[in-house]
């Protein structure tokens, strides 16, 4: 017997809630969560009670509580994995949270007075920008509970109909036609104020991300008046004039040809050196360790002076020294460190000649293949990068291909697909987009592959060679059948966008800021996909997609018919959604284990300590910004549907805000700056939300056959359409490029944007410019209420790029002081690595006999720079360095600004 029913399973950092087929059989559950507690099945089909609700809340906020509980007795000793910004020597100390006392709870005071804009100010722009964009969810969730409440829930819970308990609050519940103009003038209201939000926001961000620019620190970096140029001119050379090919104030330019050869022999030799330091390393350790047994065993001291047998310290060292089985048959062995020490001068000949080779092959024009172009100021990279692109391939615009780039930072640049041509980048792009489109399509094949494990019981009995199944112990069998398949479905999609990355970079996208756009890109489409529209639908990707494809006319009633029926659903959703993942986001398991892991059985160098502790936890926007878009979509889509999700989403969104909030402040540092790009994005994908709310309502008012209703929701429809349009044809250029009014003289001019422009500078004067100030002094109206009416409705004002000048005034874009570059910076600075780096100096540890030192100074006669300072082997022969003082480290590097 099969039927059907929703389930809420772990998928990745969310929940899972497509439809599951379950079989019943005999076993325990099929299904559970990533805690136990939270194995609730949800059947949308039936009615919507409060003990039903209650049932799914009261374990969440339990567990919940427990995971919060362990939190907060584990984050002052794990002090490294949950605040590390508050002491960490590679964030410079003006950038460090405070943290004025060690006490369990002292962090509290602090995550209460900082605001979000400390994050602006000591983090990055995205990272404040990723807030914002939580908060202006959870503001158009709450304004919809504002609107939708006090209007639709009277109206629907006495329109006549007979659902019961929560049903009665939905679109269900209402018979009388008539009544449905209340939704349909809501929905006017409601989607009305968030395209209006949208736009706002995104002229607020334009004006933002100009300032940004235009700030003193910024404006003078290297990569903010250099261009990458795809598909550089035919007739550029290393040795032709930049100026020739790119205009009057072109200074410099750096050509990328083809080196992977060049790559692969440094990948080589890199690798072949760390395999030489792990094996220096271990000698010594083992060596030390075998010494301090014996002369303990004897009874003598320790230390290169203590009184004991050279020969036998001899014997314990040469025992020690690592070996390599060369001929296995006859027993022969060779020092395994003495032949790593070859294989790695080996390795560096075949560089030495690779960049010979490359050297001369160089000068041949045609080689080339991308090129960054130096500019004397900001505004003529700009003027440049806003030129007439010279690629004329014919193709749809979501294929193409950009052929410039600017304010790309050298530590951004993948080099390998710079040296790509454009058309097999547009071919490697349309392959990449046909992939990806397919595995979302697709997706049920594998969750059901792995689906089939929760039906065991059932398999062994109708499948003969199976019956032995029957026959494992019970715990055993209930550990498959209900703890096996929402593990390797939570691991399966968690590593989806992983997965997504791996191809976006693939494809041949130039930079990991391009990459990272692509996968929020292709994450939101399976969001929106696989989490909601196939849940919604109660189907699978492979029905409904071609459904939508072949007849797009029935669209409307084929969300009517499913949309309200799963809407119950998203009551708990949400909820569940903030108190599990939002407490998991804090806990990072994940992140614990791998750090413990990883320190114990797998770091054991210390160049591998030193990395690992350093290196602090980023974020990917691509990942965690399509999983809140979809959020938003579904609470927008439902909103006048069962507007009671609305207030679920508007609690649930913000105990997310609130757990990102605390990782920014206190253990992330974003290791990707899209500079915005993540967020306007986003912006413009919510409206999808608005498409669905409001074909699904033209459905619903059509099988009502309720006329008038149904024409103010078409009407609205392509008022939609036609703002989206609009606002897309005036914004997205404002978006990607200045205006020349916006660069005149660095933006110092007194010419402003007539889009977006305050005028005059300053408060005062923007204030004086307010319509709304006007008329609130007209009035006499308090200036603590107008003001904020006035920033809210006038970003033309509010937000201009010189009104957003004093918004930064404290940060480092403003406060920082021009970086500064040597001539070898600037040389250096867009070169591919592999053409300069050198082989690393090699770290040992300092030990108590004095081996590290022997082993420094044999290295040395081999050609090897070594060192033994900053790291030691300890008594019970475990590697560990000085973490009190990092710049002293020989690996220690100071990080260039471009």
């Amino acid at each position: 017997m099969v039927d059907q029913q929703q389930v809420l399973r772990p998928i990745g950092g969310a929940w899972d809630t497509r439809p599951l087929t379950r079989m019943h059989t005999s076993g325990g559950s099929n299904e559970t969560t990533d805690y136990d507690v939270m194995n609730v099945y949800f059947q949308p089909d039936k009615s919507a009670s409060l003990p039903a609700i209650l049932a799914a809340l009261v374990p969440s906020i339990t567990t919940a509580v427990l995971l919060l509980t362990i939190f907060l007795l584990v984050k002052k000793p794990l002090r490294r994995i949950y605040s590390p910004r508050t002491y960490m020597e590679t964030i410079p100390e003006k950038d460090r949270t405070p943290e004025s006392s060690l006490k369990r709870l002292e962090w509290l005071r602090t995550f209460r007075q900082l605001d979000d804009k400390f994050v602006l100010e000591h983090s990055s722009l995205d990272a404040y920008l990723y807030l914002r964009f939580l908060k202006t969810i959870v503001l158009v969730c709450f304004v919809g509970v504002c609107i939708t409440w006090p209007i639709l829930m009277p109206v629907n819970a006495t329109g006549g109909g007979d659902a019961s308990q929560l049903d009665r609050l939905g679109f269900g519940n209402v018979r009388h036609k008539d009544r449905l103009y209340a939704h349909a003038v809501v929905a006017w209201v409601f989607f009305g104020f968030v395209m209006f939000l949208v736009a706002r926001e995104r002229m607020w961000l334009i004006g933002l991300r100009q300032a940004w620019y235009l700030a003193k620190a910024n404006a003078s970096r290297l990569s903010s008046r250099t261009v990458l140029y795809l598909d550089p001119p035919k007739d550029a050379s290393p040795d032709s004039d930049s100026q020739s090919n790119f205009g009057d104030d072109a200074v410099r330019q750096w050509i990328v040809t083809k080196s992977k050869t060049i790559d692969d022999a440094v990948e080589s030799r890199d690798a072949k050196f760390m395999t030489l330091e792990f094996a220096e390393v271990s000698f010594i350790k083992q060596a030390s360790k075998k010494i301090t047994k014996t002369r303990r065993t004897e009874g003598l001291g320790t230390g290169v002076a203590s009184n004991h047998d050279a020969g036998a310290d001899a014997a314990e060292i040469e025992s020690a020294r690592p070996r390599e089985r060369q001929y296995y048959l006859t027993g022969n062995a060779a020092h395994l460190i003495d032949h790593l020490r070859g294989e790695v001068k080996e390795a560096e000949d075949k560089v030495s000649e690779r960049r010979n080779a490359y050297s001369a092959e160089r000068t041949d024009g045609h080689s080339r293949c991308a090129m960054f172009v130096e500019y004397a100021n900001q505004s003529a990279a700009q003027r440049a990068y806003r030129g007439e692109s010279k690629l004329h391939i014919p193709v749809p615009a979501s294929l193409a291909v950009q052929s410039r780039l600017i304010g790309v930072v050298p530590s951004e640049i993948i080099w390998k697909n710079l040296a790509m041509p454009q058309a097999e980048r547009l071919s490697k792009k349309s392959v990449a987009n046909i992939l990806i489109a397919l595995l979302i399509v697709f997706w049920s094949i594998p969750t059901a592959i792995i689906g089939t494990i929760s039906n065991v019981n059932y398999l062994a009995n109708n499948v003969s060679w199976l019956a032995w199944i029957k026959n494992l112990p019970d715990p055993i069998l209930g550990l498959l059948t209900g703890f096996v398949p929402p593990l390797l479905t939570s691991q399966l999609a968690s590593f989806l966008p992983n997965l997504m990355r791996y191809v976006a970079k693939a494809s041949g996208q130039p930079t990991t800021v391009a990459a990272e756009l692509q996968v929020q890109a292709w994450y939101y489409a399976f969001q929106v996909i696989q989490v909601f529209l196939v849940t919604a639908l109660s189907s699978s990707a492979t029905a409904f997609v071609p459904k939508i494809i072949n007849e797009p006319h029935h669209i409307p009633q084929l969300l009517a018919d499913n949309l309200p029926t799963s809407s119950n659903f998203y009551l708990t959703y949400f909820i569940i959604q903030g108190l599990g993942s939002s407490v998991k986001n804090i806990m990072d398991w994940s992140d614990l284990l791998q750090h413990i892991f990883y320190e114990m059985f797998i770091y054991k160098t210390p160049r591998d300590k030193y990395k690992q502790y350093i290196s602090l936890k980023g974020i990917a926007w691509g990942k965690v910004y399509p999983k809140f878009t979809n959020f938003a979509i579904i609470a927008l889509a439902y909103s006048c549907i069962s507007p009671l999700v609305l207030g679920f989403a508007a609690v649930g969104l913000s105990l997310f805000y609130f757990s990102y909030k605390y990782t920014l402040l206190f253990m992330v540092v974003p290791k990707i700056e899209t500079r915005g790009r993540c967020y306007t994005r986003a912006l413009q994908q919510i409206l999808v939300g608005l498409y669905i709310g409001e074909l699904c309502l033209i459905g619903l008012f059509g099988l009502r056959k309720a006329k008038g209703p149904s024409i103010m929701l078409v009407v609205l429809f392509f008022a939609t359409v036609a703002y989206h349009v609009l606002t897309n044809r005036y914004l997205n250029t404002l978006e990607d490029h200045f205006p020349d009014e916006v660069l005149s003289a660095d933006g110092e001019s007194g010419e402003q944007s007539p889009l977006l422009a305050a005028a005059e500078e300053g408060q005062a004067d923007g204030d004086e410019a307010s319509r709304i100030q006007r008329l609130g002094r007209g009035a006499r109206l308090p200036r603590s209420v107008v003001s904020p009416l006035a920033r809210f409705l006038e970003p033309h004002i509010y937000a201009s790029h010189r009104a957003m000048h004093v918004f930064l005034a404290r940060t480092a874009a403003e406060t920082d002081p021009p970086p500064s570059y040597s001539e070898e910076d600037i040389k250096k600075a867009y070169q591919n690595p592999s053409l300069t780096s050198n082989t690393p100096v090699m770290w040992l540890p300092r030990d108590n006999y004095g081996l590290s030192k022997k082993e420094v100074e044999s290295l040395a006669q081999d050609g090897f720079a070594a060192v033994d300072e900053g790291a030691w082997v300890d008594e019970k022969g475990e590697v560990d360095f000085e973490r009190q003082d990092l710049r002293s480290l020989p690996v220690w590097k100071e990080k260039k600004t471009y």
